[in-house]
């Protein structure tokens, strides 16, 4: 009888990976993958920070002398509008590239999504019955992030654990604090909070990818 033939080769001339090589190099792969599909790099994080902070501190600047306070003027309008717009633009593009063929945890599932939408849907009918009870922060741009930012914290938390929940938690502050510091001062409040945790995120995640073997 004929020996078995030898089905191995050596490792330089591209043959069968040592169980360890494999799972080395299935962890550098599943690292560099997710550097790459972050759907939120830092750079966009870091400039949706500085940009919101400048449009809201503009506002900011122009209602702060008004006497009796009357909110953002006509000229601040429209450029609120061109940022919510950009911002999203931007931000939903960047997403769905990094997201193209992505499935599992890293989206949101349908639930996640519901309750992530109802949180912002019933943000004016929780403002409309503060105005009613006659809380004078009702219609402040900082009380719309407390319920959104409390439902982030609950949504992330589950999914990641203290980490998810930080950023939900910073933007509920945010709103607590904007209620503290009147209808004119609420826009510096709002820019400032939502620039801190916007760096904050850039922060973290570029932490994350410099530890993350390329």
């Amino acid at each position: 009888m004929n020996p078995a033939p030898d089905t191995t080769t050596p490792a330089g001339g591209g043959g069968n990976f040592d169980p360890q090589q494999a799972a080395a190099l299935l962890d550098q792969t599943t690292q560099q993958a997710r550097r790459k599909l972050a759907p939120s790099p830092p750079w966009l994080l870091a400039a949706r920070g500085v940009a919101v902070l400048a449009v809201l501190g503009a506002i900011w600047l122009t209602v702060r002398g008004q006497h009796p306070y009357k909110g953002p003027t006509g000229a601040d309008l429209p450029i609120l509008v061109a940022f919510v717009i950009l911002n999203f633009t931007a931000t939903v593009t960047v997403r769905k590239h990094a997201m193209t063929g992505v499935r599992g945890k890293t989206r949101f599932r349908p639930a996640e999504i519901t309750i992530l939408a109802a949180s912002w849907a019933i943000v004016p009918v929780i403002m409309w019955a503060l105005a009613t009870a006659g809380a004078s922060f009702a219609w402040y741009p900082t009380t719309i992030l407390i319920i959104p930012g409390l439902a982030w914290a609950a949504v992330q938390g589950a999914r990641e654990g203290w980490r998810g929940t930080a950023v939900g938690l910073m933007l509920a502050a945010t709103g607590v604090a904007g209620a503290f510091a009147g209808p004119a001062g609420s826009w510096a409040v709002a820019g400032l909070g939502l620039c801190a945790v916007l760096l904050a995120q850039a922060a973290a995640v570029a932490r994350r990818q410099h530890h993350t073997p390329a």
